[in-house]
């Protein structure tokens, strides 16, 4: 019996494939309508991987992810793959599946403290790009703990203290870091940084107290002058009982009658120790006001009157607030009575008047309506109604 030579045998096997493949049409082929989808779904060129892999549907992709996280494998090879997988997306600035990776990598508990410095402060490092500025600072701590020469911590850490606006801690960080590395640019830049800042900071943290401080004395100096010009003061506390009101009255000086009123004017002290006073003047007859934002006590009012009615406002219709036909009043509020004010008398004149009582209101400074026509000021100046002569008043 003939032999038969292998290679033949091959050959013959080949060609009844090869003959078979081209008669019978491909099935395995992609759609022309759905490439892309098909060719999505091959584990080699997935662009992005599903959160979730069942092992059903996809035994190819499952059987890949069974290969790289093996569980029988040491926790530091699982550490080290999931820092690559983290790596990658850190390169693709998919920084919170970055954060993930390392966090899953660190979850191994894996017992090399330099790869577990590393997981810390590459997800710090992901952390940081993400603007949590707060959780990459403990990431690069809990770093240093295990590393404490570990300059990409350091680095980190240092940027973080200046996002966070703690420059002192931003410069103690790159000190620590320069003597380390005293040629590390980064550190450099950072501390340069990070030290101007510092000093603006706290050239604005002093201004701001000698701003207030200033403040402060002025009050101060207007509680002061007007305790001894014996100006008498009325708490206007409403709910409170005469104790509480005396009690918080200096304060309400300082906050109160300091302060500004809706139209921007306060008690102010000059040079020479003198007063002036927002000075509200009231015409009930016809609901107007006319407010002088700085009268001096040693100013009369006549001298005001013949300012604002040197000529005839457009509301005084029958022309009967000329100067020397007004008089001016304060109001007594506990007898309800009102005061004729001579009007060559002067503003510190009423001021010092034993009936007369200058209001303060607390919270002042929160006020923001402007005070209505004709009505009482609800601010710390003085509120004065201006009636002609010929209105009938009853004088006291």
């Amino acid at each position: 019996m003939e032999q038969q030579d292998p290679g033949t045998t091959f050959d013959d096997g080949m060609d009844s494939f090869v003959e078979k493949f081209q008669s019978q049409p491909y099935r395995g082929g992609f759609h022309e309508s759905q490439w892309e989808e098909e060719f999505e779904k091959i584990p080699l060129f997935m662009k992005n991987s599903p959160s979730e892999i069942d092992p059903l549907e996809n035994p190819d992709l499952a059987c890949l992810q069974s290969i790289i996280f093996d569980e029988e494998r040491s926790p530091e090879d699982q550490a080290r793959t999931y820092k690559d997988e983290g790596n990658d997306y850190f390169k693709e600035k998919d920084y919170k599946k970055a954060v993930i990776s390392y966090t899953e990598g660190l979850k191994k508990k894996c017992t090399d403290p330099d790869l577990n410095a590393i997981l810390y402060t590459n997800r710090a490092a992901a952390q940081y790009y993400l603007g949590n500025f707060r959780s990459s600072l403990n990431d690069v701590m809990a770093a240093r703990k295990l590393r404490p020469r570990h300059l990409k911590a350091i680095i980190r850490g240092a940027s973080c203290h200046l996002e966070l606006k703690n420059y002192v801690e931003a410069v103690n960080w790159c000190d620590e870091g320069l003597q380390i590395d005293g040629t590390e640019k980064k550190l450099l830049d950072l501390r340069a940084k990070a030290d101007k800042l510092k000093r603006t900071e706290q050239r604005d943290i002093r201004r701001a107290k000698l701003k207030e401080k200033k403040k402060q004395d002025q009050k101060e100096a207007l509680l002061q002058a007007i305790k001894a010009r014996n100006i008498r003061l009325v708490a206007e506390a409403a709910g409170e009982d005469e104790d509480s009101a005396s009690e918080g009255l200096s304060e309400l000086v300082l906050y109160g009658l300091s302060s500004e009123n809706p139209c921007g004017a306060r008690l102010s002290v000059d040079d020479q120790g003198r007063l002036s006073w927002p000075v509200l003047f009231l015409y009930p007859e016809y609901a107007q006001s006319d407010l002088v934002s700085a009268f001096h006590e040693d100013s009369r009012f006549i001298d005001h009157l013949m300012v604002m009615f040197g000529e005839t406002p457009s509301w005084d219709l029958e022309q009967k607030y000329c100067p020397d036909n007004l008089e001016v009043y304060f109001e007594d509020e506990d007898r309800e009575e009102l005061y004729c004010v001579p009007p060559s008398s002067t503003l510190l004149q009423v001021l010092q008047h034993p009936r007369y009582g200058q209001a303060v209101t607390p919270g002042a400074e929160d006020a923001e309506a402007d005070p209505a026509p004709g009505g009482r000021s609800n601010e710390s100046s003085s509120s004065l109604p201006v009636l002609p002569r010929t209105q009938a008043v009853t004088f006291y």
